[in-house]
């Protein structure tokens, strides 16, 4: 089984010059890097030139210039097209491996066929012993298409106490630390190019899952993560990305039976305009609204992907998603952890 990690790059340079050398010293032989360029404008080519011409340096980083910022998910759209490899290893450029990371993932790949795609365990750069927010120990949804993580509920990350440290199955791998199978990631029409960014690799796990395919965290691999950088956190844009993307994946994703969610989600993100507001964030209750609004403009070309969807589903609904609400459960039941959450028959 070949392997290429291939790191998505946009004026990455400060992040390339840290990560870069820590990332070729962790991989196993055979495992090749290339570094998808988005029409970055700082030095990211010179820093990946200079690594290279280092005398020291036994792998080479192979540099794929895509001419334009063609964002996070058509942006490794179009680099994945162009690289052969059985498994592609999607990897931010702000993440720094650690020894051995990858190993797991790829024997568990090879040893499972019905799994398309698994992630690591996800640390904060900044803060080593807790989760990092996108990611953490494995990702999930509520039945109203809210994301959480073992080790992340909503703004609350856990310390990593070695409590989530079993492999097993779960809604969603973080694209800032994937491994997909290349025939999978083709088959279920790889990111979908109209979300830019945040999100996409959600949509990707359900599709694939609706395809029959599995997604899984295998914690014996372990990377650490900046997050945000990007896009910093309190971003209005990354707000409204969420939102708009949201309500894209569930009219996507969602069966006939189902789509009521989107009307009980519509009042949901109003509740949060609300709370935006009385908060002093006008600006995002402002991105929610017109979330809400280009989804409607949207909402014909969605029909057309719910269709396509469809067409290749074989399961209604994965049984990893939540059936409960975790913002309510966050807000006024205090869930600041993932203990006591069933999804399945596991916790």
């Amino acid at each position: 089984m070949t392997a290429k990690v291939v790191i998505l790059n946009w004026n990455g340079e400060k992040f390339l010059s840290k990560f870069l050398y820590s990332v070729v010293e962790s991989l196993p032989q055979g495992v090749g890097v290339v570094v998808a360029d988005n029409g970055s404008t700082d030095n990211s080519k010179f820093t990946v030139e200079m690594f290279n011409a280092a005398p020291d340096i036994e792998l080479e980083v192979e540099w794929l210039p895509l001419g334009e910022n063609f964002g996070f998910a058509e942006g490794y759209n179009r680099a994945l097209a162009r690289i052969e490899a059985d498994v592609y290893v999607l990897l931010n450029s702000d993440v720094e491996p650690q020894k051995g990371w990858l190993d797991p993932l790829l024997i568990y790949l090879e040893e499972h066929d019905d799994v398309a795609a698994v992630q690591p365990k996800i640390l904060s750069y900044d803060h080593p012993d807790h989760f990092e927010y996108a990611g953490a120990a494995g990702g999930f949804v509520d039945r109203f298409g809210y994301p959480f993580c073992r080790g992340r509920i909503m703004q609350t990350t856990e310390k990593d106490e070695g409590q989530y440290d079993d492999v097993r199955e779960v809604f969603w791998a973080s694209g800032a630390c994937m491994a997909i199978k290349a025939e999978a990631y083709r088959r279920a029409g790889g990111l979908d190019g109209d979300f830019f960014a945040h999100m996409e690799e959600i949509d990707l796990c359900w599709r694939l899952q609706l395809m029959g395919w599995k997604v899984a965290v295998v914690p014996q691999g372990v990377v650490r993560h900046v997050g945000g950088g990007t896009l910093p956190n309190n971003s209005p844009m990354k707000i409204y990305l969420n939102f708009r993307n949201s309500l894209c994946m569930l009219h996507k994703c969602l069966p006939k039976s189902g789509l009521w969610r989107l009307k009980v989600r519509r009042w949901m993100d109003i509740l949060s305009c609300v709370v935006y507001r009385l908060s002093g964030q006008k600006e995002f209750a402002k991105q929610v609204l017109r979330a809400h609004d280009d989804y409607k403009t949207l909402r014909p070309a969605l029909d057309a992907k719910r269709e396509a969807v469809l067409r290749e589903a074989v399961v209604l609904e994965p049984p990893t998603i939540w059936r409960g609400w975790i913002v309510w459960r966050y807000m006024l039941g205090r869930q600041k952890s993932f203990k006591g959450i069933v999804i399945g028959n596991k916790k």
